[in-house]
């Protein structure tokens, strides 16, 4: 690209004959340079703020690629804490079943034995009955043999 200095210096070689007029000329190149100086500016300037654009877009991706890898990174290990809390919640309740079933077992066992000691119970008390009677049949027979005595 041509430069605002080197239009400013540019020279051009002076015909005589149906030549241009030189002030002129050099006018129309003053007003050039003034117009191309502003452009050449604004050009470098939007350069330069091009690259500072792209310098921060990279930084950008960067920051942006780098949350992503985080982001998967907790997703991963939100997945396993879940996994590992799923599988410490069905150990617990496997656990749970096992004592409710040993804690049934207990409790049924438990029934049973109290239920022969109850059935030892009610036979003894036959017994018992049974002997109560006697003792009484043979206290009242006693009796009668006293009363008929008398």
């Amino acid at each position: 690209m041509i430069t605002p200095l080197e239009i400013e210096n540019k020279k051009f070689s002076k015909k005589t004959l149906n030549g241009y007029n030189a002030e002129e000329v050099d006018d129309f190149l003053d007003d050039l340079v003034k117009d191309y100086e502003i452009l050449y500016r604004q050009a470098t300037e939007g350069q330069d703020q091009l690259e500072e654009l792209n310098t921060k877009l990279e930084h950008y991706s960067k920051i942006e690629s780098t949350l992503q890898n985080t982001l998967l990174m907790a997703q991963a290990a939100a997945d396993e804490l879940k996994n590992a809390a799923q599988k410490q919640a069905e150990q617990i309740i496997k656990e749970a079943e096992t004592r409710a079933r040993e804690s049934t077992l207990g409790i049924q066992q438990e029934i049973s034995m109290k239920q022969k000691e109850l059935e030892e119970l009610e036979k003894k008390f036959d017994v018992y009955k049974a002997k109560m009677e006697s003792l009484l049949i043979s206290q009242l027979e006693l009796i009668k043999e006293v009363n008929k005595d008398d």
